[in-house]
């Protein structure tokens, strides 16, 4: 809300804030003026804050962070007046402690704040759930031959997480002696013009009977975990990637991962042991990376195996 949806603001937080019995901390996860109400009252009761960062603040590319803005070019931003009254420029500043998810996000924030408590804490994947899956009946119930090698990307659809790039490498793949493969989108469109963009690229592409495009699934439900285990292949082309959980999430599930490499996606993967990563905006060398696991099984399993043991031994919630 506080990235993608504007710069809120809540009297009614800043009172039940200040009114609450017994506050001995305040946790955010966010900034600019909702942080900033609870900076306020934090100082004004006394009490510490610390702030958790999912990725935006520090490790955001130029070009995504001038889209974020861009609605507000020229206008006046008359809640100013209210940002200053909070401190909302100065959340990070006075924060007794600041927690981020991802390694890179953690880094940059040490980088820009040497003296303060900065602690790198990462997602989790609950194992379990992940573990067993029904990959055949999702594949009657959406209509993907058994024979289609799949490769699966879930992710919100959106311009950060670059389906494009899976479309175009899959169109290169279709243009060569490989026809068998097929590609399975899964998110919810958060980003209504780029969903119809990517609509529309994949019927120029002449793919429309190679891509199956899922909106909508809930984040309990069978299908999600069933798509995993429908798949040969995860891909998650980001084109920026605060963390990367679903990478978690097809490791857990047994499957290979492809990974543009950038953010989260960079630090989560050793490239060439338990995942393989390309560069943001490559489709021909994802469509090489794809082509090179269809053909072998056996890197197939043995990057799976990496990247299930790493799932277990480094970020598993028991972990």
């Amino acid at each position: 809300m506080d990235m993608r949806g504007g710069n809120l603001f809540s009297f009614h937080l800043w009172r039940k804030l200040q009114s609450y019995p017994e506050l001995d901390l305040i946790h955010l996860h966010t900034s600019k003026r909702l942080g900033g109400i609870a900076r306020n009252v934090a100082q004004n009761r006394g009490i510490p804050y610390v702030v958790s960062l999912h990725g935006g603040l520090n490790d955001v590319p130029a070009e995504e962070a001038r889209a974020w803005t861009q609605p507000t070019t020229g206008t006046i931003e008359w809640g100013k007046a209210l940002g200053w009254w909070v401190g909302s420029r100065r959340v990070m500043d006075d924060a007794a402690a600041i927690l981020c998810v991802g390694q890179r996000e953690c880094e940059l924030t040490q980088e820009r704040y040497p003296d303060k408590r900065v602690l790198h804490l990462p997602n989790g994947v609950d194992l379990a759930k992940f573990e067993k899956g029904d990959g055949v009946e999702f594949r009657k119930k959406y209509n993907i031959p058994e024979d289609r090698f799949l490769a699966a990307t879930i992710a919100r659809i959106d311009p950060q997480k670059n389906q494009k790039l899976a479309v175009e490498a899959l169109d290169r793949l279709l243009k060569t002696s490989d026809s068998k493969t097929h590609l399975l989108l899964i998110g919810h469109v958060t980003n209504d013009g780029y969903h119809a963009e990517l609509n529309k690229l994949i019927k120029e592409r002449g793919c429309e009977d190679r891509v199956t495009l899922i909106t909508g699934l809930d984040p309990s439900s069978d299908d999600l975990i069933n798509a995993y285990h429908a798949a040969d292949l995860f891909v998650l082309p980001s084109n920026h990637e605060p963390f990367g959980i679903v990478i978690l999430e097809a490791w857990a599930a047994g499957l290979p991962v492809v990974a543009t490499d950038v953010g989260g996606a960079s630090s989560l993967v050793d490239d060439g042991e338990d995942g393989l990563l390309v560069q943001s905006k490559d489709d021909e060398g994802l469509a090489r990376v794809i082509g090179e696991l269809k053909r072998s099984r056996e890197r197939r399993n043995q990057l799976a195996a990496r990247g299930f043991l790493k799932a277990r031994d480094e970020y598993s919630w028991d972990r």
